[in-house]
């Protein structure tokens, strides 16, 4: 059964997430450097942030800002076409548009930027934007056709507040750890906490804004990153044939025992394990914040509820709550 999407009135915070079709592990390093390529064109023509991301091999993590609509005028939506299509196949769009005002049919000038601009600003429009250019590229370079991708992607509603944001971020950030490809997020290339180490000003930019940071404030963001990405304590291995610890300490063993035995984990470790509250809550935040997705949204839920904050479990996860109780495995191992 589909969950329902809900969207933000007004500026909005999504996790997002999609994955291959069979879940096939179709992108390897240079994939992943197109892809994200594509991601940054798409995000500049629609208009949205990508606070931050991770591209795996069969499945990509974006945390989106998607802002107010606020009016493109025809040199602004040019210049996004041209980030998006290129110069030559603008070139030929504005050739077309000349030729139409020419002929006396300006209408069809507004209709066709009308239709352009109605896929700025808008979470589903830029995901089927960035979906369908990185599938042309994929299939064009593979000779393959058909979709690239598992149905739907998923959304959650997240809270604009940072400490939502900051855990959702980390838990994006920690994709490559949790899979067993590095110790260390800093140096997987295709996240977002990956590329703003290595000096990426629209990732920096993006963690900044997550942590409610000045662009030039990177240190200050960078150790409020650690503190969620860095578990004191916890075993990490390396990934190297050896499979020696690195740091001794709360293993991955110990986790299971906490869930098992229905105990809390704290933050840091919790953001170490798969948590569903991030991909199928519906929405995450303050009681406040969850409380007001349920009342826009009534029609969403059956008739019996009440309210729409609910508690989650394993974890001291604050005031943070959620639209959905999943109460099938909402935290689940493997902890890298």
């Amino acid at each position: 059964m589909r969950q329902a999407r809900v969207k933000a009135e007004g500026t909005g915070y999504y996790h997002v997430v999609s994955r291959i079709v069979d879940r096939a592990f179709k992108m390897d390093d240079v994939e992943k450097e197109i892809f994200r390529g594509i991601m940054r064109r798409a995000e500049a023509f629609c208009g949205v942030r990508v606070l931050t991301y991770a591209v795996m091999s069969n499945h990509f993590h974006l945390l989106v800002e998607v802002g107010e609509r606020t009016e493109v005028d025809e040199a602004e939506l040019v210049r996004r076409m041209t980030l998006l299509y290129g110069k030559k196949h603008v070139a030929g769009v504005q050739r077309q548009w000349a030729e139409w005002r020419r002929m006396g049919l300006a209408h069809l000038v507004e209709e066709q930027q009308e239709r352009l601009r109605a896929r700025m600003y808008d979470l589903s429009a830029f995901v089927k934007t960035l979906k369908q250019r990185y599938s042309m590229s994929y299939n064009g370079r593979h000779g393959r056709k058909g979709t690239l991708w598992e149905d739907r992607f998923k959304s959650v509603l997240i809270e604009g507040a940072m400490g939502a944001l900051a855990a959702v971020a980390a838990y994006i950030d920690l994709n490559p750890v949790r899979a067993g490809i590095v110790v260390d997020p800093k140096d997987y290339r295709w996240g977002g906490y990956g590329e703003a180490c290595a000096g990426g000003r629209l990732a920096r930019e993006g963690l900044a804004a997550v942590h409610g940071a000045g662009v030039g404030e990177w240190r200050q963001v960078q150790k409020s990153c650690r503190e969620l990405l860095y578990v004191a304590g916890e075993e990490r291995r390396a990934v190297e044939e050896s499979g020696q610890v690195v740091r001794p300490g709360f293993s991955a063993a110990e986790v299971a025992h906490v869930l098992d035995e229905g105990g809390r984990l704290t933050l840091p470790q919790v953001l170490h394990c798969r948590v569903r509250y991030f991909t199928d809550g519906m929405a995450l935040g303050s009681r406040a914040f969850v409380d007001g997705v349920f009342e826009q949204n009534r029609r969403l839920f059956g008739p019996k509820r009440k309210d729409g904050a609910r508690r989650m479990r394993f974890a001291e996860w604050g005031e943070l709550r959620t639209a959905r109780a999943l109460r099938i495995a909402p935290v689940q191992l493997p902890c890298a």
